[in-house]
């Protein structure tokens, strides 16, 4: 065996890889040995293939999926450092979603230790009520994405336009809370249809960066009221559920959050949280 050549254990131990993992990525392209026996088909590499193992490695550390690091190293290789600093940046803002989320649960999790029956998930909800709500003329930002992640970002980036930076006129003005809708019909993990809006009134300056004027539909409306944090809001859409089979009342349209103040500004069990769902009574026969 050439000197060069280090066989797929001991570049296992340099590099701190797995053999099952070297095999999968000579199978992707990712790492491909420099030679393989014949009779054996046993893996051998080289040591200047040590570099981009441990770079591998420490790609994968930092939370990038495999055809991540793919990208990755092969940017690096074709010196394009754009594509390496969007990669970069977009898992930064993932991590530190995450770190919020872990946050999130650490205060709950602190909260249990006080009171375990409670489990630190104060909340209450609102019996619900009928109104019937007019159309709304909004400022509407919509995409697919991450439900965590998607509706805060297009909060803030549609806020922008009712309350700019100081020196900056505001392109509406804003004349109701704002609000999440839901296109889906099912709960989903990723790709979901998620829709921002904030009520508007009198002229609109935009410039064309993805948020536009709508009209949301008015009509019958049931809703309640949730007080606390966020992640409870699913005991609210099982409160309306409950009340429109109690009352013959089917879905008719996007459900609605409106956001009635600031999680910068109160604790989370103080959080107000209005869910509104369009609904039609049931015909007599159904």
């Amino acid at each position: 065996m050439p000197v060069d050549q280090i066989p797929i254990g001991t570049f296992s131990r340099i590099t701190h890889l797995s053999q099952k993992a070297l095999r999968l990525y000579d199978e992707r392209g990712l790492l491909v040995p420099a030679a393989r026996d014949i009779c054996t088909g046993y893996r051998y590499y080289t040591f200047a293939q040590v570099e981009r193992g441990i770079r591998i490695r420490y790609l994968l550390w930092l939370g990038f999926g495999l055809s991540e690091v793919e990208t990755i190293l092969d940017a690096r290789e074709r010196g394009d450092a754009g594509t390496i600093r969007e990669h970069f940046a977009r898992r930064l803002a993932a991590a530190e979603q995450e770190i919020g989320r872990l946050h999130a649960i650490a205060e709950v999790l602190q909260k249990q230790k006080q009171d375990p029956f409670d489990g630190g998930f104060r909340m209450s909800i609102t019996e619900p009520t009928i109104k019937e709500i007019p159309p709304l003329r909004v400022l509407s930002r919509r995409e697919r994405g991450v439900y965590q992640e998607t509706i805060p970002r297009l909060i803030g980036e549609i806020f922008t336009y009712v309350c700019p930076a100081e020196g900056r006129q505001p392109a509406a003005k804003m004349a109701g809370p704002i609000m999440f809708i839901c296109h889906d019909e099912e709960y989903r993990e990723t790709d979901a249809d998620i829709e921002v809006a904030i009520p508007i009134t009198g002229p609109v300056s935009l410039d064309g960066t993805g948020v536009e004027v709508v009209t949301l539909p008015g009509g019958r409306f049931v809703s309640v009221l949730h007080t606390g944090p966020y992640p409870g809001i699913s005991k609210a859409y099982e409160r309306l559920f409950a009340y429109m089979g109690e009352h013959r009342l089917a879905l008719a349209g996007p459900s609605r959050e409106l956001y009635l103040n600031d999680p910068g500004e109160v604790p989370e069990e103080e959080l107000l949280t209005e869910v509104q769902f369009p609904v039609q009574e049931l015909p007599p026969s159904a």
